[in-house]
């Protein structure tokens, strides 16, 4: 079983990118996440611990990193593994963004249908959310950089 949403963010995938990366920030374009955080570089590898805004936190795992393009979390538990894909392409002047989920696993038969309403529930939402994070946080960039007055050349 595997849930995918798609959207269309009027900003480069640059953007996109540097806020996946900013893992401390995702409670702030993600409605279901109350609080996450790695304790390293988000690299494949990095540990780290999710706490969902319903439900106790788990760990997770970096398991994929491709910077500017995709990335892959999974969250853990034992028998039970819930897999997060998110990728990035540019895309008719700004980036189309696609988030995945799919559940392995002993126990996945057991947990992943409920987890699968809500993720079906919650990732529209959580796009939709994203997208008006990265085009605030895009045109918030590109109106300081506006307001900021040029540089006087020294004259000759």
């Amino acid at each position: 079983m595997q849930i995918e949403e798609s959207i269309h963010i009027a900003v480069p995938p640059t953007v996109v990118d540097q806020i996946w990366s900013e893992v401390d920030r995702w409670h702030q374009w993600d409605p279901d996440t109350k609080q996450a955080r790695l304790n390293g570089p988000f690299a494949v590898g990095t540990h780290g611990r999710i706490v969902p805004s319903k439900g106790m936190g788990i760990p997770m795992l970096v398991t994929e990193r491709s910077a500017g393009r995709s990335f892959t979390v999974e969250g853990y538990i034992p028998l039970f593994r819930i897999h997060f894909e998110h990728t990035v392409v540019a895309a008719d002047g700004g980036s189309e963004v696609v988030h995945r989920v799919w559940f392995t696993g002993a126990l996945a038969f057991f947990f992943g249908p409920g987890v699968a309403r809500q993720v079906r529930d919650g990732l529209p939402r959580t796009m939709r959310s994203l997208k008006a994070y990265a085009e605030k946080r895009n045109e918030t960039l590109h109106d300081g950089e506006a307001a900021r007055p040029a540089r006087q050349q020294p004259d000759r």
